[in-house]
């Protein structure tokens, strides 16, 4: 794998829908061989910003290159260098798995096995279903026929719409695995996830929000940066927990983390001893309070908490 010079370019692209602003002002760049990931919940613009990057939509505003080709001028030449695997399965399900790559790979003027070294990692934890009718695969099994036919015609640039929505966390950790492998292949691959705990496997990510974009840097870079002294909290009474946590006078923020709370403070000198004193004050029993690491999800509520979105 080698990481060099640009890829894809974004440069202040704004797209809207009626009076909803679907992207606004985006800019960023990826590097060839990178893998970038845009990080955000439903309804942050991933979406839109990957049709405008595949050529199936029309920005307002600004522009982007792919390789060095136009979105909107060069679409034609561009198809032909991209893959693109939608949030949405977007496969023939009335063909089967074969005959779906098989009019992939058509399209593009190759064939299963001019290029079945690229696939194969992939192709082949499917291909004993390859009779099988697309519509009847379970969702991982979608998933990886899917990106079987986005490589198909060995594209310079991959992009992957949420990819892992919707599948089991064996297939999710499966397919993050595939993925490094592309990328050793030189393949550039842009994807988007909501799902915070994928953005440690990304080169670099983007956070962002409403079409915003809150952070771009290596994950390490954003969870070292994180500014407040982080705990953990449990009690017996979960459901009050994090109400009563919001009234604690040192609290930034205070949410709710798998089974526990986290609550971020705004002063160093904040000990477990004076959280618990706080929560039995407040009736709380069985409390345990235990400093923590910040993650990419803190992190990106932090930022959130900071910017006027």
């Amino acid at each position: 794998m080698s990481v060099g010079s640009v890829s894809i370019t974004v440069d202040n692209i704004s797209k809207s829908y009626g009076d909803v602003l679907a992207l606004d002002d985006f800019s960023f760049n990826v590097k060839k061989g990178e893998l970038f990931g845009l990080i955000g919940p439903d309804g942050a613009g991933k979406s839109t910003l990957f049709r405008i990057l595949t050529t199936l939509l029309i920005q307002d505003k600004g522009n982007a290159t792919v390789d060095g080709f136009d979105v909107v001028k060069d679409y034609k030449k561009l198809r032909q260098i991209i893959g693109y695997m939608p949030g949405r399965f977007s496969l023939y399900p009335d063909l089967t798995v074969e005959e779906n790559l098989r009019f992939f790979a058509t399209i593009f003027d190759t064939t299963i096995e001019d290029n079945y070294d690229l696939i194969k990692r992939i192709y082949s934890q499917i291909e004993p279903f390859k009779k099988r009718l697309a519509g009847n695969l379970s969702g991982g099994m979608k998933q990886k026929l899917a990106l079987s036919c986005a490589l198909i015609h060995k594209p310079q640039v991959l992009f992957l719409d949420e990819p892992t929505t919707g599948v089991d966390a064996v297939s999710r950790k499966e397919f993050w695995e595939m993925l490094k492998e592309l990328q050793n292949k030189d393949i550039t691959i842009l994807v988007s996830t909501p799902y915070m705990d994928e953005a440690s496997l990304c080169d670099r990510v983007a956070l962002i929000q409403k079409g915003k974009i809150l952070e771009i840097e290596t994950p390490e870079t954003i969870v070292k940066s994180y500014p407040n002294p982080l705990w953990a909290v449990k009690s017996s009474d979960m459901y009050h927990l994090e109400s009563d946590l919001q009234s604690f006078e040192k609290a930034v923020s205070v949410y709710r983390f798998g089974d526990s709370i986290h609550l971020t403070v705004d002063d160093e000198s904040v000990k477990d001893s004076d959280i618990k004193n706080f929560l039995k004050d407040k009736g709380q029993e069985n409390i345990v309070v235990e400093k923590t690491n910040a993650n990419i999800e803190d992190c990106f509520m932090a930022l959130m908490n900071n910017k006027d979105l």
